[in-house]
């Protein structure tokens, strides 16, 4: 099996379950040792480090809240101390806030933006203290950071936005240490999260040129490529696998 990622050393926040589960046995396969951070999820982290585990690469979870910047930055201390380095972070730890704006509380853009906007940036800030020439920074977005086809999002994808201009000065700061920074944006995946059986998966098919939910896997899949040989000369970019949505 070919293995572009042997000898890797990964972080995957958020790899409990989902398109971040998903994305750290996509690594592993490809040969990288792979870390995995959870808040609530034991049992599904578990299981995920079982079957990096049996694929015989070296795994860890670490329980660590992307609402908690300590936490986050032990996060990733750890799995360079465990690993003797690391070579690819990937940000994937989210939340999904949806309602009408008038019921927005300070509560919840303060967490948010906490999980999806300051655990991005003081992971990678965090990361950048291990990361030697090849290392890779991969950041989660959201198709809906580009296009918000109905309402309720307007938080999430302000937090989603943000990442954007953070990928980007993240590839100039990095760049001449040839350390990447992408952002992949993910549309309708088919998760606990947003299931596509859900009420509302109908409105959202609506929006998608492919007519369908994607899985989990083909995010996991342009993760890979791009911490792979694959992403030597991408940067600053952010990549939609969103089914067409913003075609």
């Amino acid at each position: 099996m070919d293995r572009p990622l042997e000898g890797k050393k990964a972080l995957v926040t958020g790899g409990g379950r989902g398109i971040g589960a998903a994305i750290a046995l996509r690594l592993a396969r490809d040969g990288a040792d792979v870390a995995i951070t959870y808040v609530h999820a034991a049992d599904r982290a578990r299981k995920v480090v079982d079957e990096i585990e049996a694929g015989g690469r070296r795994t860890i979870a670490l329980r660590a809240d992307a609402a908690d910047p300590d936490a986050v930055v032990a996060g990733v201390d750890g799995t360079a101390e465990e690993f003797g380095g690391l070579d690819i972070l990937v940000n994937n730890a989210g939340i999904a806030p949806f309602g009408p704006l008038e019921d927005v509380t300070a509560e919840e853009v303060d967490r948010a933006l906490n999980i999806h906007v300051r655990a991005v940036f003081v992971a990678s800030q965090a990361a950048a203290r291990h990361l030697g020439a090849g290392g890779r920074i991969v950041s989660i977005g959201s198709s809906l950071a580009e296009r918000v086809p109905y309402g309720g999002w307007t938080l999430y994808s302000t937090s989603k936005a943000a990442l954007l201009g953070l990928t980007r000065g993240l590839a100039r700061d990095l760049g001449p240490r040839g350390i990447t920074a992408n952002l992949v944006q993910p549309g309708s995946i088919d998760t606990e999260m947003n299931p596509a059986d859900s009420p509302e998966a109908e409105q959202e098919k609506e929006f998608i040129a492919l007519g369908r939910y994607g899985r989990a896997e083909e995010v996991a899949v342009m993760v890979a490529h791009l911490a792979g040989p694959g992403g030597d000369y991408v940067t600053g970019a952010a990549i939609p696998v969103d089914g067409g949505v913003t075609a």
